[in-house]
C-alpha cells in the first residue's frame, strides 16, 4: 500500500515515513500543501496523512482539493493536526477526511487507523486474510500456509496483500507498482515480474502448482488473484 505523508515538520514526517516503510508500506513525503497537492494529483494513493496547519496551502484546502479531483476519488485521507476544538474537528472531516488524529499521539494508534481506512475501502473487512490453505495476516505482517509460516520481502508481502484485497481483480503492472512502490520506482524495469515470480516460488513451496494456482497471469492486462478472501479467524 502507498501513502504521501504531507506535514511540514520535517523530523516528524521523516520519523514517520520511516515507522511506516518498517511495516512494509511503501511511502513518499511533501513538506508543503502545494507540492502535496501536486503529488497527489499526479500518482496513485491509497492513503494520504495530511497535516492541517501546512504552508503555501493549508490541510483543509488540500483535502477540498483532493476531493474535487476526479483523478483518484477513492484515496483515503486521514487528518493530524494539533487543534483539538470540536468545531475544528468539524471541519476537517467535513472537508471530506476519512479519519482524524490528534497530535501527539502513538504511532500504534496511526497504523491501527491506516489498517482500519484500508479495511473499510475494501470488500474485504478482515484483517485476516485466508484462501484455501493460504492465510495473510495484515496486522502481524505475517503469511502462513497452514501450520508453516512464510518468510516473504517487505515487496512480496506488500504485493500479496494488495492482490488477495482485490479478489478476482485484474490488476495492471503499473498498479501494482504504484501501489505497492513508492515515487522512485522506475516504471520501465521488470520489477513487478520479477518479484510475481519470486512471490509465486515462495507460495509453491509445498504445491507445485499453489502460486500459478492463486496468482494468475492474464496476458496483455496483468494478474488476479484467484479467489474469494476471506474468513475472519485468528492465526494460532
Amino acid at each position: 500500500m502507498r501513502i504521501l505523508i504531507v506535514e511540514d515538520e520535517e523530523d516528524l514526517s521523516r520519523a514517520l515515513a520511516k515507522g511506516l516503510k518498517r511495516e512494509g508500506y511503501a511511502v513518499d513525503m511533501a513538506l508543503d500543501g502545494l507540492i502535496g497537492w501536486e503529488m497527489a494529483d499526479t500518482n496513485e494513493y491509497d492513503v494520504v496523512i495530511l497535516d492541517i496547519n501546512l504552508p503555501e496551502l493549508d490541510g483543509i484546502s488540500l483535502c477540498q482539493q483532493i476531493r474535487r479531483s476526479s483523478h483518484h476519488p477513492d484515496v483515503l485521507i486521514l487528518m493530524l493536526t494539533a487543534r483539538s476544538h470540536p468545531d475544528e474537528v468539524e471541519e476537517g472531516l467535513d472537508s471530506g477526511a476519512d479519519d482524524y488524529l490528534r497530535k501527539p499521539f502513538v504511532f500504534n494508534e496511526l497504523l491501527a487507523r491506516i489498517r482500519a481506512l484500508l479495511r473499510r475501502s475494501s470488500s474485504v473487512k478482515s484483517p485476516v486474510l485466508q484462501y484455501e490453505g493460504l492465510t495473510l495476516d495484515t496486522n502481524r505482517k505475517e503469511v502462513w500456509d497452514g501450520e508453516e509460516r512464510i518468510s516473504l520481502t517487505r515487496k512480496e508481502f506488500g504485493l500479496l496483500e494488495y492482490l488477495m484485497l482485490h479478489p478476482g481483480e485484474v490488476i495492471s503492472s503499473e498498479r501494482l507498482l504504484e501501489h505497492v512502490w513508492d515515487i522512485h520506482a522506475d516504471p520501465l524495469t521488470s520489477t513487478v515480474r520479477v518479484h510475481i515470480n519470486s512471490l509465486r516460488r515462495k507460495l509453491s513451496h509445498h504445491d507445485p502448482e499453489a502460486g500459478e494456482r492463486y496468482i494468475q497471469t492474464v496476458q496483455g492486462h496483468g494478474y488476479k488473484w484467484a479467489g474469494t478472501t476471506a474468513k475472519k479467524e485468528e492465526l494460532k
